[in-house]
């Protein structure tokens, strides 16, 4: 089976690097400077759980390409994810798997509606990566998981042997059965870790030991569950609490991707994690003043 990987980037590279080293055919869909760095030094990877070096395989968007791909990986962000639809379908054949690892539920509507839904298959993954000045794919956390399933839950011929090829890495590529209910929860893990954390502009530890930064933090995952349960997410009844005892556990230094983001002065998923989660609130008349507060401060650091 042949893999496309589009982007190279922090996600992307990571996982398609690990697919690389335990044998998978795996190509890259990139940016014509990515491209460029990639041929002058390879991809590399510095993580805790071991080093690797290689020449991968490139394409770009402008290729003349027929090769239809069997799984198509998607590892971009999500203000890139538009243009990774655009730029897959050459590559996109009637028995291709696409398979999106980005946070959000928003981009699965995107999919289905370009594609059909039966090409469709769920997924997230949980990492700490970044890449440096250099292209470096750095990776620095016990955790580097990749997980994917049937949209419907059901065991198909077609999963058996995408975990059969997926599942020999160094990292902890896995199906789940129940992948819609994962992604939705870690929709709201994320849209609350990242929107206190961006809110404060500090790691989790000194929000937590604030006078009210617990109880804001359960206040707004309150608010994000409502909103689910209204538009029938298949969440956990105690998902709030799960969470939080989540926040508790988290080391005093942790930041997320988006802290970092903005601290980099970089691009946000502002729009994509709690933005669409208030258009749902707002389509269901349901009142997220903590959601609001944590948007609006999204919205003025993208002005």
């Amino acid at each position: 089976m042949k893999v496309l990987v589009v982007g190279a980037g922090a996600v992307g590279g990571y996982f398609g690097a690990r697919l690389v080293e335990s044998g998978v055919d795996v190509t890259f869909l990139v940016r014509e400077r990515r491209q460029q760095q990639l041929k002058e030094n390879g991809l590399t990877i510095k993580s805790v759980h071991g080093d690797y070096t290689f020449a991968p395989k490139t394409l770009l968007n402008t290729n003349q390409n027929e090769e239809h791909y069997d799984i198509v990986l998607i590892g971009t962000k999500s203000y890139h994810f538009q243009q990774a639809v655009e730029d897959i379908k050459p590559f996109v054949g009637s028995k291709t798997v696409i398979i999106p690892m980005l946070n959000g539920i928003k981009h699965l509507d995107v999919l289905m509606t370009t594609f059909s839904e039966n090409q469709i298959i769920g997924g997230l993954c949980f990492i700490e990566s970044t890449v440096d000045q250099h292209g470096v794919i750095v990776q620095t956390s016990a955790t580097h998981d990749f997980v994917y399933g049937e949209l419907t839950g059901k065991e198909t011929d077609r999963m058996t042997k995408i975990n059969n090829l997926l599942s020999k890495t160094k990292a902890s590529i896995r199906k789940s059965d129940t992948i819609l209910k994962d992604m939705w929860h870690k929709y709201m893990f994320i849209s609350g870790l990242s929107g206190i954390t961006t809110l404060f502009r500090s790691s989790i530890g000194p929000i937590r030991e604030a006078k009210y930064g617990l109880e804001m933090i359960e206040n707004l995952f309150i608010e994000i569950g409502s909103v689910m349960r209204a538009v029938g997410a298949p969440i956990d009844d105690n998902i709030e609490k799960i969470q939080l005892q989540k926040i508790n556990e988290m080391s005093y230094e942790m930041k997320t991707s988006m802290q970092r983001d903005m601290e980099k002065n970089d691009y946000i998923e502002g729009d994509h994690l709690q933005g669409y989660l208030l258009t749902l609130a707002e389509d269901n008349n349901i009142h997220t003043p903590y959601l609001k507060m944590v948007y609006s401060n999204l919205s003025t650091y993208n002005l």
